[in-house]
Parts: structure tokens; sequence; C-alpha cells
């Protein structure tokens, strides 16, 4: 009986003891900023990624304004004026 609680004390001592230490080693790289660059880091990359991703957007939408623009000119329609304000989807002026 001794010894089953013996060792039950010997892990938690075992157990804090880990904690205590991975505790230290938390606050040793929250202070050195490490943590912080990592996420400057990290933000700085999801920002070029949503920047790079505005760009494809925008140039797809312009591929297509052209192709629709080419097929209005085919079948004799123009193509309505860039920026005219028509077809927001609303009846009021801006």
């Amino acid at each position: 009986m001794f010894g089953a609680v013996a060792g039950k004390a010997v892990g938690l001592v075992v157990s804090g003891l880990a904690g205590a230490v991975a505790y230290d080693g938390v606050k040793k790289v929250a202070r050195s900023g490490a943590v912080r660059e990592a996420a400057v880091s990290m933000t700085t990359w999801g920002l070029k990624g949503a920047r790079a991703a505005e760009t494809g957007a925008e140039k797809a939408r312009l591929a297509t304004a052209d192709i629709v623009a080419e097929a209005r000119g085919r079948i004799g329609e123009e193509a309505p004026a860039p920026g005219n304000g028509h077809g927001h989807g609303h009846g009021h002026e801006h």
C-alpha cells in the first residue's frame, strides 16, 4: 500500500515539475517578443495573400467585363459606360 501511494506521489511531483518548467519556458518566450514577432509575420503573410487574391479577382472581373462587352458588340448592343450608376440593384440616386 505504501508503494502505491509513493508511486502516485512521485508521479505528481514529476508532472508538477514538468508543468513548472513548461510555464517558465512560456514566460521566457513571451518576454522575448518571439510570440509577437510570429504574430506580426503571420499577419503580414495574410495581408499579402489577401492582396494577391484581390488582384486576381479584379483581373477576373475585368476579363469578364471585356468578354461581355465584346459579346454585346457582336449582337449590336452598346455596352453601358463604366461607372454610369445603373444596375447597382436599387432605385435611387447616390
